[in-house]
């Protein structure tokens, strides 16, 4: 992970998509944060490239009123100018417009010229995946994917990479006849996140961590990503991907290897990424056993969520009202490796849970209880960490003192860190740092194609055993924490999870 400090080289950012809604709400604030932020190089440009035609003013504008509805409020007008003199805008159907490349190419010699900007671009794939290869092999043929001249070609492609294991492969291998693996950026915007990246810091840059963060001393890993909304709008692709597809190979898996691997050699982006790929490729394969014992899936009912009613998952627009499609997954991971050997990792994710939140839970074993014997201290409580992701950012050390008096009591304490509160409110869209480092061609944050494919070839039998089988979906009420057998797959274990809610000290 390289020290991002200074400036970014100067480039040219192409969005193709780039009227589209993750444009509008997350690349554009993003771009503007940075620019506000003085990360971006005064020699930079966006071309946005739609399928709509539209005039380079238009898109300005139409740019322009994006930012100011979704980068927030009191907007610095300098910044604005600044980005609004580096808009440019080309038109055409990605597929059938064999001009639309043409035209491409003669823009960015245009304004490259005109400002003088080296030959450096970026390309990022707003687009549905099965456009990803056809996009890219398109611009490689018009001769703008090739390094020449100490010029770099990166492309970045936002997920879902894959279906599932086979069309993950069929991509990679698509994407690597015509690219090289260090001009690929797979994007996952969890990793965005300050939190995420402080995993690292917090694990390998305090020496009071590292030492107990095995097998001898933690007792188990929980890692929870809940959401409150539903499908809203995404009911025809949801209804085809569910939770295991849409969370589990990319969002979690990638907060599974950073909670879970070795040291690296260094921060070097491929040297993370080989211990990151070590732990999947480690995690015990399900089987017919495990399917029944470590695997919970649900789908929401109608229930209340913030004071309001909700309806079920089958009455959502555009969803089968037979739906087998899962809304909440759990489940039991193990790692076969020195380390975490016999440490199990619960993960769950799911829609229309209780609340927002997204963290980790590491959990130590509990103490020998022998030099409290004779005292009023029933048990002692098992210290845990708390990664919070979101909503609020931090993280949280669970510990016991004793109570004040002149009896043996032990109480609960939580020592905080937040980010807010220690460093002030920043804006940010989670794009930030991955666009920067994409830019300073630093790779660590970005998903490799052994990594991608060793996440689906995990998840891949379990989906085959849901195809091949109707059973084990269960109901939950929207506003809960899922169904009830998720809660039972803790429980056999002698464990629970940990809701933000209950606080459970």
């Amino acid at each position: 992970m390289k020290q991002n400090n200074s400036k970014a080289e100067p480039c040219v950012m192409v969005i193709f998509g780039a009227t589209g809604d993750l444009t509008k709400r997350k690349l554009l604030p993003a771009i503007y944060n940075l620019a506000k932020d003085g990360y971006l190089p005064e020699k930079f440009a966006i071309v946005g490239v739609g399928r709509q035609e539209l005039e380079r003013d238009e898109f300005r504008n139409e740019a322009l009123g994006h930012l100011k509805e979704f980068a927030g409020k009191g907007l610095d007008k300098k910044t604005l100018n600044w980005l609004h003199d580096r808009l440019y805008y080309t038109g055409g159907d990605f597929g059938e417009d064999k001009q639309l490349f043409g035209d491409l190419k003669a823009l960015l010699n245009e304004l490259c010229e005109k400002r003088g900007i080296p030959e450096n671009y970026f390309y990022y794939m707003a687009l549905p995946p099965d456009l990803f290869a056809v996009v890219a092999g398109k611009v490689v043929d018009n001769g703008l994917g090739r390094e020449e001249q100490g010029h770099w070609r990166r492309f970045i492609f936002e997920k879902p990479f894959g279906h599932d294991l086979r069309s993950a492969k069929k991509l990679n291998a698509d994407l690597l006849k015509i690219l090289k693996e260090r001009q690929i950026y797979r994007i996952d915007h969890y990793l965005g996140k300050e939190t995420v990246q402080n995993i690292l810091v917090f694990r390998f840059g305090n020496g009071m961590f590292e030492p107990i963060w095995n097998r001898n001393y933690v007792d188990h890993v929980q890692i929870t990503v809940a959401e409150t909304l539903g499908v809203e709008l995404r009911g025809k692709y949801y209804d085809t991907a569910g939770a295991l597809r849409d969370m589990v190979p990319n969002h979690i898996f990638q907060l599974v290897t950073l909670t879970a691997m070795e040291p690296p050699v260094s921060f070097n982006a491929d040297e993370v990424r080989d211990e990151q790929a070590k732990v999947l490729e480690a995690i015990k394969p399900f089987d017919k056993k495990s399917f029944e014992s470590d695997v919970v899936r649900g789908q929401y009912g109608k229930g209340v969520v913030d004071g309001k009613d909700v309806a079920a998952y089958k009455t959502e627009p555009d969803v089968s009202n037979f739906s087998k499609t899962e809304t909440f997954v759990a489940l039991k991971l193990s790692i076969d490796n020195w380390r975490w050997a016999d440490v199990p990792f619960y993960i769950r994710t799911g829609k229309r849970m209780a609340e927002k939140h997204t963290s980790i839970i590491v959990q130590f074993k509990q103490p020998p209880f022998v030099m409290f014997r004779g005292t009023p201290v029933e048990r002692l409580r098992s210290n845990y960490i708390d990664i919070h992701i979101q909503p609020d950012e931090g993280i949280t050390l669970h510990f016991g003192a004793k109570i004040p008096g002149p009896v043996m009591k032990l109480g609960v304490v939580d020592m905080d860190f937040n980010y807010v509160e220690h460093f002030g409110e920043q804006m940010s869209t989670g794009y930030e740092r991955l666009l920067f480092d994409c830019i300073t061609g630093d790779a660590t944050l970005f998903q490799r194609a052994d990594m991608v494919e060793a996440g689906w070839e995990t998840v891949s039998p379990i989906l085959k055993h849901w195809n091949d089988s109707s059973d084990n979906l269960t109901r939950y009420p929207s506003g809960s924490w899922g169904p009830k057998a998720a809660d039972e797959l803790l429980e056999r274990d002698g464990r629970r999870w940990r809701n933000p809610q209950h606080n459970q000290k």
